[in-house]
């Protein structure tokens, strides 16, 4: 909202000069009354209006001996000064308090559920201090508010997101264990394969069930004191090549790596770095479509942050996934089987880690090469104090 200088309505300007008026002729009365008392005074006191006329005629000035001012001129000009001064004091009184009367009325029309509203005026000294608060803390509540109706929502799409995944899984495995219940089968063979189709379903649900609590934890990073392990760059990336060199050879791919030119240590937590590989590298494993290679490497950015790639040569990601790749329970259709056994959270909690410990990710897919791309500080004292939740 806009904000413009403080500008008085027709009521308060009258409302200044009605007190400008009543403060003026109150002084003058004042006026009037000390000036007859000091007046009686001197007229009364030989010795006073004596000394007075001798002071009045040593103040003189050019040729001719002239009295400079008169004691009463002096007295009344004081008097006038006194005056202006404290009318000048009420009229600031009576302004900053209309200008407070007015904040208060913001205030009002705000707290009646007019939460887009904003005080829109500027002042000066405390006021405006007072004015930029106000704006600010009603930023902060509507802030508030938002953030908690996301993470309501963010609730309610948990809980239906859990129910669908679990739910198709759970009935297969009651409708088998309800055949085998029932004694529904004609041999041995079938009840072997009924069995062992119920088996992998529950495999099917555990996984997903894990996945959630991966997702717990490294949501509430923030709330962890988590050990700083010293992590050779290097070294992790030929582990990683040792780790996934079967799976990958089992899938038809290898693993390329382009380790740092030096070997640098980076203060980490080396279980966090190891899982947001392993993330990535499997959504590569099992994504990838087409792909024969998954690249891994390292870049020092500067003497301070480290940027990682995990990289493979398959199936581009479409632009309008690229934008949702990162969300909770967002999976493309197609992924929704048992042979992948997609649970969509796999790099909500990869983008939760790097945000946790300060740095960045993101993606970039063409049709030669999909890119995640991420950087960590190279030194953390605190992991769950030095990120930033994305």
């Amino acid at each position: 909202m806009a904000t413009t200088n403080f500008k008085l309505t027709s009521k308060e300007k009258n409302e200044l000069w009605f007190e400008g008026i009543v403060t003026l002729i109150f002084l003058l009365l004042v006026d009037l009354a000390v000036g007859n008392i000091i007046i009686t005074f001197i007229r009364n006191n030989q010795g006073v209006n004596d000394g007075i006329f001798i002071i009045k005629q040593s103040v003189t000035f050019g040729p001719f001996e002239q009295q400079l001012l008169s004691w009463e001129n002096i007295f009344w000009v004081l008097m006038g000064i006194f005056d202006v001064v404290v009318i000048w004091w009420r009229l600031i009184r009576v302004y900053h308090r209309i200008q407070i009367s007015r904040i208060i009325d913001e205030l009002h029309y705000i707290s009646a559920g007019h939460f887009d509203h904003r005080i829109p005026f500027h002042l000066s000294g405390d006021n405006e201090r007072v004015v930029q608060s106000v704006n600010a803390l009603v930023d902060n509540v509507i802030k508030s508010l938002n953030e908690e109706r996301r993470i309501e929502k963010s609730k309610d799409e948990l809980v239906t997101s859990v129910s669908h995944d679990l739910r198709t899984p759970l009935t297969s495995i009651i409708g088998y264990l309800g055949l085998i219940d029932a004694k529904q089968y004609k041999s041995e063979t079938a009840l072997l394969e009924y069995c062992r189709i119920a088996y992998e379903k529950a495999q099917q649900m555990k996984k997903l069930v894990d996945r959630l609590f991966e997702y717990t934890k490294a949501n509430n990073i923030e709330h962890q004191q988590l050990e700083i392990n010293q992590v050779d760059v290097n070294q992790l990336l030929d582990q990683l090549e040792t780790s996934f060199y079967l799976e990958a050879k089992k899938k038809g791919m290898r693993i390329v790596l382009t380790p740092l030119s030096k070997d640098i240590t980076m203060g980490t937590n080396a279980e966090l770095l190891g899982r947001i590989f392993n993330n990535l590298i499997t959504n590569a494993l099992n994504y990838g479509k087409d792909g024969k290679n998954i690249f891994l490497s390292a870049k020092l950015l500067d003497q301070q942050m480290i940027q990682f790639q995990v990289a493979n040569d398959g199936k581009r990601i479409p632009p309008k996934i690229i934008s949702k790749i990162f969300d909770r329970f967002y999976r493309e259709e197609s992924s929704r089987n048992a042979a992948t056994g997609g649970s969509g959270l796999g790099l909500a909690i990869v983008r939760e880690m790097v945000g946790h410990q300060g740095g960045t990710i993101h993606v970039d897919s063409t049709n030669r090469m999909t890119t995640f791309t991420f950087t960590l500080p190279i030194q953390q004292t605190a992991v769950a104090k030095a990120g930033k939740k994305k």
